[in-house]
Protein backbone atom coordinates (compact mmCIF):
# COMPACT_ATOMS: atom_id res chain seq x y z
CA UNK A 1 0.00 0.00 0.00
CA UNK A 2 3.40 2.34 0.33
CA UNK A 3 3.25 4.09 -3.02
CA UNK A 4 6.65 4.79 -4.00
CA UNK A 5 8.57 8.06 -5.11
CA UNK A 6 7.89 8.18 -9.10
CA UNK A 7 4.06 7.58 -9.55
CA UNK A 8 2.08 10.26 -8.25
CA UNK A 9 2.80 13.95 -9.45
CA UNK A 10 5.93 15.55 -7.76
CA UNK A 11 3.25 18.52 -6.84
CA UNK A 12 0.90 16.34 -5.66
CA UNK A 13 3.00 15.01 -3.60
CA UNK A 14 4.69 18.16 -2.24
CA UNK A 15 0.73 19.36 -1.71
CA UNK A 16 0.16 16.41 0.12
CA UNK A 17 3.70 16.42 2.60
CA UNK A 18 1.78 19.99 3.72
CA UNK A 19 -1.00 19.03 4.35
CA UNK A 20 0.15 16.12 6.12
CA UNK A 21 2.26 17.98 8.47
CA UNK A 22 -0.29 20.40 8.87
CA UNK A 23 -2.80 17.26 10.22
CA UNK A 24 0.31 16.07 12.46
CA UNK A 25 0.08 19.70 14.20
CA UNK A 26 -3.32 19.43 14.34
CA UNK A 27 -3.81 16.08 15.57
CA UNK A 28 -0.67 16.11 17.75
CA UNK A 29 -2.03 19.97 19.76
CA UNK A 30 -2.67 19.71 22.68
CA UNK A 31 -1.36 16.82 23.88
CA UNK A 32 -1.90 15.55 27.37
CA UNK A 33 1.11 14.26 28.84
CA UNK A 34 -0.72 11.17 30.01
CA UNK A 35 -1.72 10.45 25.84
CA UNK A 36 2.15 10.57 24.71
CA UNK A 37 3.41 7.11 25.95
CA UNK A 38 -0.40 5.67 24.37
CA UNK A 39 0.83 7.35 20.98
CA UNK A 40 4.62 5.92 20.74
CA UNK A 41 3.46 2.51 21.61
CA UNK A 42 1.23 2.82 18.63
CA UNK A 43 3.82 4.09 16.52
CA UNK A 44 6.50 1.21 17.44
CA UNK A 45 3.61 -1.52 16.98
CA UNK A 46 2.74 0.40 13.42
CA UNK A 47 6.43 0.41 12.21
CA UNK A 48 6.85 -2.82 13.43
CA UNK A 49 4.03 -4.09 12.43
CA UNK A 50 5.53 -3.43 8.69
CA UNK A 51 8.16 -6.06 9.50
CA UNK A 52 6.16 -9.33 9.55
CA UNK A 53 5.58 -9.68 5.68
CA UNK A 54 3.03 -13.04 4.76
CA UNK A 55 2.61 -14.73 1.48
CA UNK A 56 -1.17 -13.68 0.10
CA UNK A 57 -2.70 -14.42 -3.30
CA UNK A 58 0.40 -14.01 -4.77
CA UNK A 59 2.01 -11.00 -3.21
CA UNK A 60 3.31 -10.00 -0.14
CA UNK A 61 1.33 -7.78 2.14
CA UNK A 62 1.77 -6.97 6.36
CA UNK A 63 -0.79 -5.94 8.40
CA UNK A 64 -1.42 -2.06 9.04
CA UNK A 65 -3.21 -1.33 12.40
CA UNK A 66 -4.72 1.22 11.33
CA UNK A 67 -8.12 0.63 12.55
CA UNK A 68 -7.02 -0.60 16.10
CA UNK A 69 -4.61 2.93 16.25
CA UNK A 70 -7.84 4.74 15.39
CA UNK A 71 -9.54 2.94 18.08
CA UNK A 72 -6.48 3.39 21.13
CA UNK A 73 -5.66 7.38 19.49
CA UNK A 74 -8.69 8.50 18.19
CA UNK A 75 -7.78 11.76 16.65
CA UNK A 76 -3.93 11.23 18.12
CA UNK A 77 -3.82 8.60 15.52
CA UNK A 78 -2.10 10.77 12.82
CA UNK A 79 1.33 11.32 14.30
CA UNK A 80 1.97 8.15 15.29
CA UNK A 81 1.30 7.25 11.29
CA UNK A 82 2.91 9.38 10.06
CA UNK A 83 6.33 9.10 12.14
CA UNK A 84 6.17 4.94 11.65
CA UNK A 85 5.90 5.78 7.98
CA UNK A 86 8.61 8.10 8.29
CA UNK A 87 11.25 5.17 9.35
CA UNK A 88 9.80 2.76 7.09
CA UNK A 89 10.59 4.92 4.13
CA UNK A 90 13.98 5.56 5.61
CA UNK A 91 15.32 2.62 6.73
CA UNK A 92 13.20 -0.04 4.81
CA UNK A 93 12.45 2.53 1.29
CA UNK A 94 8.99 1.39 1.84
CA UNK A 95 7.13 4.03 -0.13
CA UNK A 96 9.44 7.36 -0.24
CA UNK A 97 9.99 10.76 1.28
CA UNK A 98 8.34 12.44 -2.02
CA UNK A 99 5.26 10.70 -1.44
CA UNK A 100 5.07 10.46 2.67
CA UNK A 101 2.43 12.99 2.96
CA UNK A 102 0.77 11.18 0.00
CA UNK A 103 1.14 7.54 2.41
CA UNK A 104 0.27 9.30 5.37
CA UNK A 105 -2.53 11.07 4.50
CA UNK A 106 -3.92 7.70 2.91
CA UNK A 107 -3.03 5.66 5.61
CA UNK A 108 -3.75 8.16 8.80
CA UNK A 109 -7.33 8.37 6.95
CA UNK A 110 -7.92 4.47 7.76
CA UNK A 111 -6.84 5.56 11.05
CA UNK A 112 -9.78 8.23 11.38
CA UNK A 113 -11.83 6.10 9.84
CA UNK A 114 -11.51 3.27 12.54
CA UNK A 115 -12.01 5.84 14.87
CA UNK A 116 -15.40 7.47 13.48
CA UNK A 117 -16.64 3.98 13.66
CA UNK A 118 -15.40 2.95 17.25
CA UNK A 119 -17.30 6.46 18.17
CA UNK A 120 -20.81 4.91 16.70
CA UNK A 121 -22.22 3.57 20.21
CA UNK A 122 -25.14 1.90 18.99
CA UNK A 123 -23.18 -0.60 17.14
CA UNK A 124 -22.36 -3.62 18.80
CA UNK A 125 -18.51 -3.54 20.32
CA UNK A 126 -17.41 -6.25 18.47
CA UNK A 127 -18.70 -5.09 15.11
CA UNK A 128 -17.26 -1.81 15.46
CA UNK A 129 -13.72 -3.56 16.12
CA UNK A 130 -13.95 -5.69 13.06
CA UNK A 131 -15.20 -2.58 11.16
CA UNK A 132 -12.83 -0.64 12.34
CA UNK A 133 -9.86 -3.03 11.01
CA UNK A 134 -11.63 -3.58 7.91
CA UNK A 135 -11.98 0.30 6.99
CA UNK A 136 -8.66 0.91 8.43
CA UNK A 137 -7.41 -1.00 5.43
CA UNK A 138 -10.18 -0.55 2.88
CA UNK A 139 -9.71 3.27 3.04
CA UNK A 140 -6.44 4.10 2.22
CA UNK A 141 -6.71 1.21 -0.39
CA UNK A 142 -9.62 3.27 -1.94
CA UNK A 143 -7.61 6.57 -1.86
CA UNK A 144 -4.46 5.08 -3.21
CA UNK A 145 -6.81 3.66 -6.32
CA UNK A 146 -8.15 7.28 -6.71
CA UNK A 147 -4.80 8.77 -7.06
CA UNK A 148 -3.86 6.12 -9.50
CA UNK A 149 -5.99 6.60 -11.45
CA UNK A 150 -5.87 10.29 -11.64
CA UNK A 151 -2.29 9.54 -11.98
CA UNK A 152 -3.23 7.67 -14.98
CA UNK A 153 -1.33 4.77 -13.59
CA UNK A 154 -2.01 1.53 -12.20
CA UNK A 155 -3.98 -1.38 -14.49
CA UNK A 156 -3.39 -4.32 -12.29
CA UNK A 157 -4.85 -1.36 -9.77
CA UNK A 158 -8.47 -3.47 -9.25
CA UNK A 159 -6.56 -6.76 -8.86
CA UNK A 160 -4.89 -5.33 -6.07
CA UNK A 161 -7.51 -4.20 -4.26
CA UNK A 162 -9.28 -7.90 -4.42
CA UNK A 163 -6.00 -8.96 -2.43
CA UNK A 164 -6.93 -5.71 0.00
CA UNK A 165 -10.30 -7.27 0.43
CA UNK A 166 -8.74 -10.26 1.71
CA UNK A 167 -6.46 -8.62 3.68
CA UNK A 168 -9.18 -5.96 5.14
CA UNK A 169 -11.03 -9.04 6.49
CA UNK A 170 -8.05 -10.94 8.35
CA UNK A 171 -7.15 -6.95 9.93
CA UNK A 172 -10.91 -6.41 10.95
CA UNK A 173 -10.48 -10.39 12.99
CA UNK A 174 -7.23 -9.38 14.21
CA UNK A 175 -8.52 -5.71 15.21
CA UNK A 176 -11.59 -7.63 17.42
CA UNK A 177 -9.05 -10.07 18.83
CA UNK A 178 -6.83 -7.44 19.95
CA UNK A 179 -10.05 -5.28 21.30
CA UNK A 180 -11.59 -8.11 23.62
CA UNK A 181 -8.10 -8.75 24.53
CA UNK A 182 -7.41 -5.03 25.70
CA UNK A 183 -10.73 -5.11 26.87
CA UNK A 184 -9.85 -7.90 29.47
CA UNK A 185 -6.77 -7.11 30.46
CA UNK A 186 -6.55 -3.26 30.18
CA UNK A 187 -9.71 -2.39 29.92
CA UNK A 188 -8.99 1.77 30.13
CA UNK A 189 -6.60 1.76 27.17
CA UNK A 190 -10.21 1.91 25.70
CA UNK A 191 -12.19 4.68 25.01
Amino acid sequence: MHISDGIIDTNVCIAAGVVSIGLVYLSGRNTSVEEIPRMGMMGAALFVASLIHFPLAGTSMHLGLFGIAGIILGKRSFPPVFAALLFQSLIFQHGGLVTLGVNSINMGAGAFAGWMIWKTKFINENIRALLAGFLGIIVPMLLMILEFRVSGYGRGILYLFSVYLLLAAIEGVITLGAVRFIRRVKPGLLP
